[in-house]
């Protein structure tokens, strides 16, 4: 299995490989120069194959250009360039950071707690070219110079740690080049393809599915300065992207936007739009895929398959409600004893394969609970049906457990959105004194169109078990949303401020 530098040889050397809105693209042969300059120079800046360095830099080309560059000499660590103080503190002195890469002249709680922690600090300064740098800071000498080697660690990240304290996946080239070839794969990316980032570059979606993957395969990527559903459409008409990857949130603001921008669309027609993170509601999709006139591909993946683990097929069956097929690594469904489970039976899904992390690190406990039997175990709860397709039913921890009755969030988001008035909505446990749990949803209604609790407690009720129907529909102009833009059930009562 290739490294990260050695996946990107395939380009050709004058084809763009890095592109942004506003600069000249940096081509393969620039992005490759530019990788084997900054391994260079972080060896004389004293960093080397297996030390950490914690990126913070704002979403774009530079950000793009220096995890690629920094994965494939040392260890990258991109991290929320939103992260307040204390965050930072935590993240640094967890990942044992030898290094901090920002802008150059950046100041902010990233660069005072390097200072705190004794991080040395590297200063990027950008290129004429998107994607373009030089890096500067105190000379030094790396203990293990040179390229990184397949089993090295290339990239770091830490679990959201929505239920505990934040874990260290490791993530090898290993990792990572399977996982890029798995996703250029499902998606048949080629030279042609023209991405459109908007996905974060400190999240795994965005490294990998918008940004590794397609340039294993030659392709260009436009790296945006994030995910702006106003701008969506200008950029889309700038850059003429074959392709767009992003969270359901993202689509879903794009969707409210679609039928004012026909033209463009239709001036600019897209290969596919690919979902992934969290679920889409199937009717979501269909709403996508009849304004853009090209297939929704929904994925399932999380950090610890290097993303991707199951995808509907670009060409071929896909059923709206599943997230396709395994795309990569092995999946299965694991019961309660251990045992995988056959076709339509609900358990846990369980993955194994060579994008998987071998583990979290130093954290026996966490990897005794997470692999069983030689599989991962997710943490979600879903079923293959007879042709291999994957339902999932719901985030284990997700589970609402009201007096003893499990109650699938998701299945509840599927009803609501039924309604002809909901736009968005994620369902959630709230406290309830007697029965310790009970249903609650956020719902954001569409535009111009009105609708009580009443009314839709009543649609639910004729569509689901009374148990089921939630006992408190909030109305927001927007739901919350963690910092790649994921809907987040778990906390979101409290973040309401529901009691029981």
């Amino acid at each position: 299995m290739p490294t990260i530098a050695e996946l990107l040889a395939a380009g050709e050397a004058a084809t763009p490989a890095i592109a942004s809105l506003d600069r000249p693209s940096l081509t393969y042969a620039g992005l490759r120069g530019q990788i084997e300059a900054t391994v260079a120079t972080l060896n004389r800046l004293g960093v080397g194959r297996g030390d950490r360095v914690a990126i913070v830099l704002p979403n774009g080309p530079e950000m793009a250009s220096a995890f690629l560059s920094v994965a494939a000499g040392a260890t990258a660590a991109p991290l929320n360039p939103t992260y307040r103080a204390e965050e930072f503190e935590f993240y640094l002195a967890d990942l044992k950071a030898k290094a901090l890469i920002v802008e150059a002249g950046a100041s902010g709680p990233a660069v005072e707690v390097a200072r705190k922690l004794g991080v040395a600090i590297i200063e990027l300064r950008p290129g004429a070219q998107a994607g373009a740098f030089m890096l500067e800071g105190a000379a030094g000498a790396a203990a293990r110079p040179g390229l990184a080697e397949t089993d090295d660690i290339a990239l770091i990240l830490h679990t959201s740690g929505t239920t505990s304290r934040p874990k260290i996946v490791p993530l090898s080239h290993r990792n990572v080049s399977a996982s890029a070839r798995n996703i250029a794969r499902t998606l048949a990316f080629s030279a042609a393809d023209r991405g459109l980032n908007v996905m974060p570059l400190f999240h795994i979606h965005g490294l990998i599915a918008g940004l590794t993957a397609p340039l294993s395969r030659g392709g260009t990527v436009v790296c945006t300065p994030g995910f702006n559903a106003l701008r969506f459409f200008s950029d889309m008409k700038a850059t003429r992207p074959s392709w767009v990857t992003a969270v359901p949130t993202m689509h879903q603001a794009i969707l409210t936007r679609a039928g004012h921008n026909r033209a463009i669309i239709a001036e600019n027609p897209l290969r596919f739009l690919r979902s992934s993170s969290s679920s889409m509601p199937p009717q979501v999709i269909g709403e996508l895929e009849a304004a853009f006139g090209a297939p929704l591909i929904e994925a399932y993946g999380m950090t610890e398959a290097t993303h991707q683990m199951t995808s509907n097929p670009l060409d071929g069956v896909r059923k709206p409600g599943a997230v396709g097929l395994a795309a990569g690594p092995e999946v299965a469904i694991m019961g309660e004893d251990g045992a995988l489970l056959g076709a339509d039976e609900i358990g846990e899904v369980v993955i194994r394969g060579e994008n998987v992390t071998a583990g979290y690190e130093n954290n026996e406990k966490a990897n005794a609970e997470a692999f069983r039997n030689g599989w991962f175990r997710t943490g979600d709860q879903g079923a293959l049906d007879a042709d291999g397709y994957l339902r999932l039913t719901g985030r284990l921890k997700e589970i609402i457990n009201r007096g003893g009755e499990k109650i699938s969030p998701r299945e509840v988001d599927e009803a609501l959105m039924d309604h002809s008035a909901v736009a968005q909505v994620v369902c959630f446990a709230m406290p309830h004194d007697k029965l310790g749990e009970e249903v609650a949803a956020a719902v954001v209604l569409r535009e111009g169109v009105a609708a009580t609790e009443a009314e839709l407690r009543d649609f639910v009720g004729g569509k689901l078990a009374p148990f089921k129907v939630p006992r408190k529909i909030l109305f927001l102009a927007e739901i919350p949303k963690g910092a790649t833009g994921k809907l987040q059930r778990i906390g979101l009562a409290e973040k309401l401020g529901l009691k029981g």
